[in-house]
């Protein structure tokens, strides 16, 4: 039999959340997205609200003749499309859990992170049924299942998300219906959403963004969902010109390709554009300032994580400074607190520490119970492992890391994953990965290896390619070193590393 996903944590919060009309007093989300859900749109492939939902009903009923029941994990691994945005919305139909692989993982990655959940079925389409409705049907339809044929419970864990963390051991997310609907609710207010609006969505449906901004807050807000299935600037801009889109989400790497895409080519009326919402290590003053002149709109940057999405991130009414200058203030029930990182006692207004996190759409733990109790802190804190300030107005600036993760394009790498790989191979006996700045993709994966043979990137590339590790993760440059530079306590010398990369 199966084993059922259950909370690990429950975030510890006041009684008032959960009386009739409190902050907890939510739908479910298979409710919330088929009485307010606007059109989806994959390509040419375009559907209402109704014809979305019938298609729901459909794999959802197929999906429960294949076995799946209540509180069931199914996994996919597809890339942004119709397929992706059904079959979550099927599985919570159902009762199930929606279990996306992000559609770049290598087969070592896809084993690592399906081996943390067991799911009851793992989804593999033709890539025909992608995109095409009726081929969607064909593939996975069954008796239609119509809304609230299987009401969830609030505190169900509706959705497992994969992050490599720090470690390189998948760690799968859990996040429950209530705190994702509160989520989704919340954010379509704070981001000011509504029916006339539609979102261009080419972050992965895998990856919390792309689920958040590209289903939940248009299912919470009835807004028109564009999905993209692999960013191109040039099509993307195309999209913002025939779909009027007006809400634009995702790391910076996009905004950057588009404004560079619109520099070079014919003109692109994009004036649809009022709002653009981005998150990362790369989201600079610069940013903000080339992004809202390039589309002449508010440009806001948004902080948050897979366990603890947006949660700071500015308001209309702020000012065009704080939105540039600052990683915005929490926004709805959220609480923050800065902490000393080896303590975890509080720090003063405007003093830099671990940033610390709790609120109602926290994540509900991760699978491994170990896992969770590693990041939760006394008084149920999520500790985040980003070191913030927070003056005393509450806004908030993240300044680093304490976890060694090099963030590629909004994808979050541990280098002790990648020095694994790179000693695992016959030749290497010492490396040691680092990020390096890249205007583009924010960081890129540096490898410094002692080796007793040629090491190239060409080799590198090979031996990466042959583990079944992701092309992101593949090191982008490769040095022999004779020695790597070492601390006193014999670890390697990292900050070192990271300057000579950045000069390189």
């Amino acid at each position: 039999m199966t084993a059922r996903l259950r909370p690990t944590w429950v975030p510890r919060l006041a009684r008032s959340y959960r009386r009739p009309g409190g902050p907890w007093d939510v739908p479910t989300l298979d409710a919330l997205i088929s009485a307010h859900g606007g059109e989806v749109v994959d390509g040419d492939t375009r559907l209402s609200a109704a014809q979305a939902d019938a298609l729901v009903a459909s794999v959802a009923g197929g999906l429960r003749e294949r076995g799946v029941t209540p509180g069931d994990a199914v996994a996919w691994q597809v890339p942004n499309s119709l397929a992706a945005a059904v079959l979550t919305r099927a599985c919570w139909r159902i009762g199930a859990v929606a279990a996306p692989v992000l559609h770049s993982f290598g087969s070592a990655d896809v084993a690592a992170a399906l081996g943390q959940i067991d799911p009851a079925l793992v989804v593999e389409l033709a890539p025909d049924a992608i995109s095409d409705p009726t081929a969607l049907a064909d593939a996975l339809g069954g008796a239609p299942v119509g809304a609230g044929a299987c009401p969830s419970r609030p505190a169900d864990v509706a959705l497992v998300l994969f992050t490599s963390g720090s470690t390189g051991v998948p760690k799968a997310v859990l996040h429950t219906q209530r705190g994702l609907s509160w989520k989704a609710t919340l954010m379509a207010g704070v981001h000011g959403l509504g029916p006339k609006d539609a979102v261009l969505m080419p972050a992965p449906m895998a990856h919390i963004s792309g689920l958040l901004n590209g289903v939940l807050v248009p299912g919470a807000a009835g807004l028109r969902s564009v999905l993209v299935r692999r960013f191109d600037p040039e099509q993307a801009l195309a999209l913002v010109a025939r779909e009027r889109i007006s809400f634009l989400a995702g790391p910076p790497t996009f905004f950057i390709a588009m404004a560079r895409a619109l520099a070079e080519g014919p003109g692109v009326d994009v004036s649809s554009v009022r709002l653009v919402s981005s998150g990362g290590a790369s989201v600079t003053p610069a940013f903000v300032e080339d992004t809202a002149r390039t589309f002449d709109c508010r440009v806001k940057r948004t902080y948050g994580s897979t366990e603890a999405p947006t949660v700071t991130t500015s308001r209309d009414d702020d000012s065009f400074e704080q939105a540039r200058d600052t990683d915005g203030r929490a926004v709805g029930e959220v609480e923050l607190r800065v902490s000393d990182p080896e303590t975890g006692a509080p720090r003063a207004t405007g003093t830099s520490g671990e940033l610390w996190v709790r609120g109602p759409e926290m994540f509900a733990g991760y699978a491994d119970a170990a896992q969770t109790a590693a990041v939760i802190a006394r008084g149920g804190w999520f500790r985040t492992g980003d070191l913030a300030t927070v003056d005393a107005d509450g806004w908030v600036r993240i300044v680093g890391r304490l976890k060694d993760v090099i963030i590629r394009g909004g994808e979050n790498i541990s280098a002790s994953e990648i020095e694994a790989a790179l000693e695992a191979h016959p030749d290497v006996r010492h490396a040691v990965a680092v990020g390096y700045p890249d205007p583009l993709m924010g960081e890129r994966v540096a490898a410094y290896v002692e080796s007793g043979a040629s090491f190239d990137l060409e080799e590198c590339r090979r031996w990466f390619a042959s583990r079944g590790m992701a092309t992101f993760k593949t090191p982008e440059r490769v040095e022999q070193l004779e020695r790597l530079p070492l601390l006193g306590s014999g670890k390697a010398d990292r900050a070192e590393l990271r300057r000579r990369a950045a000069a390189t």
